[in-house]
């Protein structure tokens, strides 16, 4: 298993680019936020489906990483994302990861996503990953 702080770490030196804070590991889940700016909107004023995506991939690794350990060969095998509301563009994005599945070889989890300060899902996730041997 790794800690909170160990697993923020590691996404700050092998993925700055993924602007996400955790601010939760642990009980199989993990939660990651991840502000918002003018460049990771579309037109329309609405937060674009990569940057959505991504934040889902990132609570599913986290909570992963926390089961596992620091394995940074842990890789996404398959991930789908269903998108149902509009993300409010002026609030930051909610990441909130349980993993259904953590086996020798593969990892299953489901992420919803929220504006911040709002319980509406926004996107539900789900996304498998390869484990390497360890």
């Amino acid at each position: 298993m790794a800690t909170q702080q160990e697993i923020a770490e590691f996404f700050a030196a092998q993925f700055p680019q993924a602007n996400c804070t955790l601010l939760a590991i642990g009980d199989g889940g993990a939660t990651v936020l991840r502000a918002i700016g003018d460049a990771d909107l579309r037109p329309g004023g609405t937060v674009s489906g990569p940057v959505l995506m991504a934040v889902a991939d990132i609570a599913l690794y986290a909570a992963i990483l926390g089961e596992i350990g620091i394995v940074p060969m842990a890789v996404t095998t398959s991930f789908n994302i269903n998108f149902m509301h509009k993300p409010d563009a002026r609030n930051s994005i909610l990441g909130v990861c349980k993993l259904l599945k953590v086996g020798r070889t593969q990892a299953v989890g489901e992420v919803y996503l929220y504006s911040q300060g709002s319980s509406v899902v926004l996107a539900h996730a789900t996304g498998s990953y390869h484990l390497p041997p360890r």
